[in-house]
C-alpha cells in the first residue's frame, strides 16, 4: 500500500458532510451574489440611460447678457 496523504488522513463522516454543506453553501451564496451583481450593472446601465435622456431633453441654460455701465465722472 501507497502512503499517501488521502490513505494517511481519512475525513470522518462527519468532516465530509460539513465539507458537502459548506460547498453547497457556498455555490448558493457565488449564484446570489452573481444575480446581484448582474442587477446592479441593470440598474446602473439604467440609470445612466436615464440621466442621458434627461440631459438630452432638458433646454439648454439662458445665459443673460450683462450691460456695462458708464463709468461716472465724479
Amino acid at each position: 500500500m501507497q502512503v499517501t496523504k488521502e490513505t494517511l488522513f481519512k475525513a470522518s463522516k462527519a468532516e465530509m458532510k460539513g465539507d458537502a454543506t459548506t460547498r453547497a453553501a457556498r455555490e448558493i451564496i457565488d449564484r446570489d451574489r452573481a444575480q446581484q451583481d448582474a442587477k446592479t450593472e441593470r440598474l446602473r446601465q439604467a440609470r445612466m440611460e436615464r440621466d442621458a435622456a434627461e440631459q438630452a431633453a432638458a433646454p439648454a441654460p439662458v445665459v443673460k447678457k450683462t450691460r456695462k455701465r458708464a463709468a461716472s465722472a465724479a
